[in-house]
């Protein structure tokens, strides 16, 4: 990227001065490439392409990526408020670790505001919601095996949180559901872990379908307690399964 040249602005009338507010094409290029820098980071620290504790070289990252220095710092500084990625004081960047102790602190407050958001959107949901709740529940169910396993798991993990999401939007509370993403993103390291010991398995998946099945029915029905405690125990499921894989992989 070439650098800019000041000189005395045109007295074209056409061109007018560039204030501090508009951004230049410049300015849009490091931002696209910061977003992407931050995508692609975000997505195989999340897969375990960079295992917890990992160092994160600069110049590594830079060849691996083919991107520069500023918006791998900038994506690697919002990673760290994320709670990602470790700053090392004068030493650069780790992915941070993984503990036992942190995934059921997770999970747990995850469980617990899922639960409280479906009780929410049980009260509040109306006709428009439940037929939402309906579609997605059956496109999930659907899902057919893919032409390779990595593509099976992206597409039932997209439908998977679709199908989450439309469950606790009738709550009405935007607030409510930016604290849920946020938990959710942290999630994200785990979740992957399951997911690859869940969706390759169709007794496993069957055995979702199976949970799914009876929450919509239980959400449908308005039996706000059931289907709180119901989603609870639901989303709990995975810790378990969780637990086993780190142990095996070395990372509790």
């Amino acid at each position: 990227m070439s650098s800019r040249i000041f000189s005395p602005a045109p007295t074209s009338p056409l061109v007018t001065p560039t204030t501090k507010d508009t951004p230049t094409p410049k300015d849009g290029v490091r931002e696209n490439l910061g977003i992407r820098a931050y995508q692609l980071l975000k997505n195989d620290i999340i897969k375990g392409t960079f295992a917890p504790g990992e160092k994160l070289r600069m110049h590594a990252l830079k060849a691996h990526y083919d991107l520069g220095i500023s918006p791998l710092r900038e994506a690697l500084s919002q990673l760290v408020a994320e709670h990602l990625v470790v700053a090392i004081s004068q030493r650069g960047y780790r992915v941070a670790p993984m503990s036992l102790a942190e995934l059921h602190d997770i999970y747990d407050a995850r469980a617990q505001l899922e639960a409280m958001l479906l009780g929410l959107a049980i009260e509040r949901g109306d006709d428009a919601w439940e037929a939402d709740v309906v579609a997605k529940a059956h496109h999930l169910n659907i899902v057919s095996a893919s032409n390779t396993p990595e593509g099976l798991l992206a597409i039932w993990d997209e439908r998977h949180s679709t199908f989450h999401t439309t469950l606790v939007n009738g709550c009405n509370s935007s607030h409510l559901l930016q604290v849920r993403a946020g938990l959710f993103d942290k999630v994200q390291r785990y979740r992957h872990l399951w997911l690859k010991e869940t969706v390759f398995s169709e007794q496993a998946l069957d055995q979702k379908r199976q949970e799914h099945s009876a929450l919509v029915d239980v959400t449908l029905e308005r039996r706000r307690e059931d289907a709180m405690a119901m989603m609870h125990d639901h989303l709990m499921t995975p810790v378990p399964i969780v637990t086993e894989a780190m142990h095996q992989q070395g990372l509790a």
